[in-house]
């Protein structure tokens, strides 16, 4: 989708000035700039196709931009011809999944976010020293399979806060927490509280794991929503941290919220009587996509836009190492 559906909304009266507040930081983080670069990078050394063993990163937008420039996104390398470049998408990958790769002789980039990368090395480390790991996240996503899989007899994984009640471990006194890193920051820390209540000695890893822009968009949404009658969050259904921002934003005040992929699924009946709209968007979403709901919300009145900034964002990570060579780095930015 190039262009913005225009008119979608009508230019109707209500109580008070239009306006939008727009949350700062939003889109595109490091990790995620880093993995698209890697995929466009890698099709201008090796020429089409390019596999890319699940989405390279959650919004079907940038899948489908990277589609069409000839990356071929597969479920898994048995898909991959054997001999073929694979790019490892940013949520990583398990030590089983390499294997299989390199078994098929392909030529595997590793774009998986450093700041996941970290998290692994955490799981490794802990499963060495023989300690119970609780991994909070969402089972079934490819961030925790990848973790769980660096230590598959040392993790279990804790999906919410209630499962804190119930799950079990071996040893009380050599347990630890880790996370994936996408999550809702209140909840996770509700999980933690309520598993250390069970487990006194709970260790905790070195740094917090939710990464820093996913901190940064819940913060930013939390202070747009105490202001705004109606919160829209661009970014794609499969997208955690996405998901996450449009339940921040109910529980901070905003009145509703709804996820969109395009400006197009925009409907008339969320804007009756609103005065305010907060606009953000998920850790992978292209700023272009952004910019097309400002079009539609200006077409409808609210031509007043304020951006609610509260971090300043320049965290930049160098390329996978296949891929370096000419110093290039992932360093768009996402704003």
């Amino acid at each position: 989708m190039d262009a913005p559906a225009r008119g979608l909304i009508e230019n109707r009266p209500v109580a008070g000035a239009k306006r939008v507040l727009l949350a700062a930081p939003r889109g595109y983080c490091a990790g995620v700039d880093r993995a698209v670069v890697a995929v466009e990078k890698a099709l201008e050394r090796y020429g089409a196709p390019v596999y890319v063993r699940k989405q390279i990163v959650h919004n079907i937008h940038v899948v489908t931009e990277l589609e069409e420039k000839g990356a071929v996104f597969v479920e898994e390398v048995d898909e991959v011809p054997e001999g073929a470049n694979v790019v490892f998408s940013a949520h990583g990958v398990s030590p089983a999944v390499v294997q299989a790769a390199d078994d098929r002789g392909l030529h595997a980039i590793d774009a998986t976010c450093p700041l996941v990368t970290k998290v692994h090395r955490e799981a490794v480390r802990f499963a060495r020293d023989d300690y119970e790991i609780l991994l909070i996240g969402h089972e079934g996503h490819e961030e925790v399979e990848g973790t769980a899989g660096e230590a598959p007899d040392h993790v279990t994984i804790v999906n919410s806060p209630d499962e804190a009640d119930t799950v079990e471990v071996r040893d009380p006194s050599k347990v630890v927490w880790l996370s994936q890193t996408t999550l809702s920051v209140d909840e996770t820390m509700e999980t933690v509280n309520r598993l250390r209540k069970r487990f006194p000695q709970l260790q905790s890893p070195p740094s917090d794991d939710i990464c820093y822009a996913t901190q940064n968009r819940q913060v930013a949404i939390k202070k747009v929503a105490a202001e705004a009658e109606l919160v829209i969050v661009v970014g794609s259904a499969n997208s955690s941290n996405s998901v996450r921002l449009v339940e921040v934003a109910l529980e901070n005040g905003a009145k509703a919220a709804y996820r969109i992929d395009y400006a197009d699924e925009l409907q008339q009946e969320w804007f009756d009587g609103v005065a305010t709209v907060g606009v953000t968007s998920g850790a992978s979403v292209p700023e272009v996509l952004v910019r097309q709901v400002l079009d539609v919300l200006d077409d409808a009145g609210y031509s007043d836009v304020e951006e609610i900034r509260t971090a300043e964002e320049d965290l930049i990570f160098s390329l996978p190492k296949e891929l370096r060579g000419d110093g290039a780095r992932g360093g768009r930015s996402s704003q």
